[in-house]
């Protein structure tokens, strides 16, 4: 089984879990409990009523209460981290074979139809093949309701590019349906996030009205995510070893950010300065497998983040270094100095 960022899984318990990154356990997957049956839920599939989980931390405290089998300490990535047994999956959820259903369906809902037409600009806007874009979240579990955010996931970095290039074009169109969040929409958007990554609403305004890659289509909420192709994956579990070294605050300048739309995002970093915790070095790269902080800075502009520090130890390349992950605890994040 061959699962990636943006994919879901079905277990036999009739939970679903979203897939989390491209490198994965021999025999599991790495992912986090999205939804699951229960009576007061308020998503309905077929005959049953489930439940969306939205923070780590609620996904977590959830699977220590309730199914404490998927979590496990994986000893390449040093983490607790929620893992699924290939022999528990049940169904295996593809963004692009959607999206497929999606076209060649003539019952469409609005929520579908809306998902339709925004993958449809997109495609028609940036001249990328049907095979490269799929739509994940809520409509590929079948689990949307009134209201739910649409989702489109782009495939192979050249293709990310292309999308997103064009993003800004379409959303200075005063026709296009595509539309930048207000200061309104922002707050909205802050009080959400607030609850599971800590910076001011000064901060928060000032990175996320530069993203394009989210806004509204239709008055609708879309998050575009953009990963990696399969002939893209040249790291196979195991091959890098990540060792928890800490936690610590840092300022440093980006270097590279050619890697910071995609998730997982990554950028290169240089003359990082320890503000807080262990002083490591060299530390030459801020990484997060959270969508959040895709396009947080670019290349140039100075940094204060905050995170767990990784020894990343790459038998492949013959490299050892320290960078910065973030995205896995409230305390975390990335801002502008």
């Amino acid at each position: 089984m061959k699962a990636r960022e943006g994919d879901l899984v079905e277990t036999s318990e009739g939970l679903i879990f979203d897939v989390k990154g491209l490198v994965h356990p021999h025999g599991r997957i790495v992912a986090f409990i999205r939804y699951y049956p229960n009576e007061n839920g308020d998503r309905k599939r077929n005959a049953l009523t489930y439940r969306k989980v939205y923070s780590f931390s609620e996904r977590y405290s959830l699977l220590r209460e309730k199914f404490p089998t998927y979590l496990v300490h994986d000893p390449v990535f040093d983490e607790t981290l929620c893992e699924v047994p290939f022999n528990k999956v049940k169904k295996h959820f593809d963004p692009v074979k959607k999206l497929q259903q999606l076209r060649s369906s003539k019952t469409l809902d609005a929520v579908e139809n809306k998902a339709l037409q925004l993958t449809e600009l997109l495609k028609r806007n940036s001249n990328i093949p049907w095979s490269t874009i799929g739509i994940s979240g809520s409509i590929l579990a079948g689990l949307h309701k009134i209201g739910s955010d649409i989702d489109p996931i782009v495939y192979g970095s050249a293709n990310c590019r292309r999308v997103h290039s064009s993003l800004q074009e379409i959303v200075n169109d005063p026709h296009s349906p595509l539309k930048p969040y207000s200061q309104h929409e922002l707050r909205s958007l802050f009080d959400f996030r607030s609850k599971d990554t800590a910076i001011d609403f000064e901060e928060f305004v000032r990175t996320e009205s530069r993203k394009a890659f989210q806004g509204k289509s239709t008055k609708t909420d879309y998050f575009i995510r953009f990963v990696k192709n399969w002939d893209e994956i040249d790291e196979k579990y195991g091959d890098t070893q990540y060792k928890n070294s800490g936690y610590a605050k840092i300022k440093a300048t980006v270097v590279d950010d050619s890697e910071s739309i995609l998730t997982p995002c990554r950028y290169t970093i240089k003359g990082a300065n320890v503000m807080e915790g262990p002083k490591l070095s060299p530390i030459t790269e801020i990484a997060s497998f959270r969508g959040r902080f895709c396009e947080q800075a670019a290349s140039g502009e100075t940094v204060i983040a905050q995170g767990k520090v990784e020894r990343v130890t790459d038998s492949k390349r013959d490299q050892e270094y320290f960078r910065l992950l973030i995205g896995n605890k409230p305390s975390d994040y990335m801002v502008l100095a």
